[in-house]
């Protein structure tokens, strides 16, 4: 079968969100659905793309009584492992509002901030952070504090930078109630 959005996950995470996908080291996956991962196989490669020939576990006339994807959504309610799942309803009710071109379309602006995050701000201690930040935050919300830590941090060291910025999503994040760490 031909894979159409290799960067979102047949259960619904945003691959390009994770820090195993914005890593140069052995560790880096480049997606749910990529060669690697594919050989690897999951329950949820299996189950869709191996055994039905279909994408995305939503694309499933299944899907409402499937327990392993009804579990997987459960626990990304109040758990995270090493990618926060926060957004996985709201996202799995986007692409079923919107379609999948149009969440593409937005992971792609979080995938960019994300990069600048990385980049300018990163002191080699932020990327779990950063990557959640893009996650969770609404994306004006991004680029407003991405701007605002710019300018408050010109001619500043990479910590210096890194602090400011993060001062910034957390002020954002207490304001709203969002939790930018992940949940064990």
């Amino acid at each position: 079968m031909q894979i159409k959005y290799a960067e979102i996950g047949i259960c619904g995470l945003s691959c390009i969100l994770c820090p195993r996908y914005n890593t140069n080291a052995k560790s880096k996956c480049d997606g749910c659905k990529s060669e690697d991962r594919m050989a690897v196989g999951c329950p949820f490669i299996t189950c869709a793309i191996k055994n039905k020939g279909i994408e995305f576990c939503w694309d499933c006339k299944d899907n409402e009584t499937c327990e392993k994807w009804n579990k997987h959504r459960a626990f990304g309610k109040h758990h995270d492992t090493f990618k926060c799942y926060q957004k996985l309803e709201d996202d799995i009710a986007f692409i079923q509002k919107h379609g999948v071109n149009e969440f593409e379309k937005t992971q792609k602006i979080r995938e960019q901030l994300l990069k600048e995050m990385l980049q300018d701000f990163n002191e080699g201690r932020s990327k779990s952070y950063y990557c959640i930040a893009t996650t969770v935050l609404e994306i004006d919300e991004l680029k407003k504090a991405l701007t605002k830590a710019r300018v408050n941090s010109k001619g500043l060291e990479i910590k210096a930078k890194s602090k400011i910025l993060h001062s910034i999503l957390d002020e954002i994040a207490e304001r709203k109630n969002y939790c930018l760490k992940l949940r064990k």
